[in-house]
Parts: structure tokens; sequence; C-alpha cells
């Protein structure tokens, strides 16, 4: 899909595939240096993680695990909920192991906070946290991220992964929605 697809649905491009491609090239290289010669297993939060995390994993040259895990803080709306359920467990035993969580977007932290201290209980020799993009400004806790895409307004926006009520995740860049698509 590009832009012109969307019709009056789009309101504006934040983030072009060509700058999230090149922003993941850069993280992937910072990745391979910090994790030589480690046993990595890269966790994806599903479902917005799944084009960060295939287009990330591409780009590696250091060996890596992958698994999954569904956590939800989000009905159909564009806020948080702040109460996280946990959807899908991992079914990787992480005892010794070097985790890297990644993540389509961070916004008020709450769900990440959540994911990290129950990923920590379960023995790992490292949690950190991979983002492709993050919201400084909708932050409610302080989260340390080890890498980040990119920071962004405080904005709804979709695509690469984001959705809005289940659509517009297979945009292969990041933008903002008119208003009138989502009553706001």
């Amino acid at each position: 899909m590009d832009p012109a697809d969307l019709g009056d649905q789009l309101q504006d491009v934040l983030l072009t595939e060509e700058q999230l491609h090149t922003r993941l090239d850069e993280i992937a290289v910072e990745i391979d240096r910090d994790y030589a010669g480690k046993d990595v297993l890269l966790v994806g939060v599903l479902k917005g993680a799944v084009m960060v995390m295939a287009d990330l994993a591409r780009r590696l040259h250091t060996p890596v695990a992958m698994d999954w895990m569904a956590v939800s803080s989000y009905g159909s709306g564009t806020k948080s909920s702040g109460v996280v359920r946990i959807l899908k467990d991992l079914d990787t035993d992480l005892s010794g192991r070097h985790v890297l969580i990644v993540e389509d977007i961070i916004d008020s932290g709450l769900t990440l906070s959540w994911l990290l201290s129950n990923l920590r209980s379960r023995g790992p020799a490292s949690v950190e946290i991979a983002t492709m993009l993050r919201k400084p400004d909708a932050a409610k806790v302080q989260v340390d991220v080890r890498y980040v895409g990119f920071d962004i307004p405080n904005e709804f926006v979709v695509g690469y992964g984001l959705d809005y009520a289940e659509r517009y995740r297979n945009l292969p860049f990041v933008g903002t929605l008119a208003p009138h698509v989502y009553g706001g």
C-alpha cells in the first residue's frame, strides 16, 4: 500500500518506508556489536511488532532465537487503558538468556514496565528493549530503552504494524489518520 491508496483517510506520513529501513539498519549494527557471542532471544510483542521484528531480525548477523508474547492494554480506541493482560505467553525458557524485547511503539510505558518486571522474574541474563517508535511526551512511567528508532510527537499513528481497529498495519510507512476516520 502507498499513501494514495488511503485517499482521504490519511492525514500525514510521519516516517517513510526508507526512513524506517535506514534506521533499522543502524540499530542492527548496534545490536550485533552489543550482543556478539551471546545467546540472544528476540521477544516480539504481538501484534504490532511483527513488521519491526521481521525486518530487524533479517538485518542481524548475530544468531538469534525468536519468540512472541501478546499483552494488551488497548481496546479498539486510541488511548492506552493501563490494564495489562497476557493474551499469549512465551514458549521459551528465559533462564540465562539475553532477552531483547522488540516493540513497535512505546507511549505511556505502562504495559512495557509491567512486561519488563514479568520477564525479569523469569531468570534471564539480561532484558533490554528495542522499539521503532517512542512518544516521550506520553510517558507515564520511566522505562529505559536501549534502542530507539524514532521519537515522535504524542499523536495517534498507524502503519508498519500499528493499527486502528485492526486496520492499517500493512502500511509500509508510519502516518496519522484524518480525524474523521476515528472520530477525533
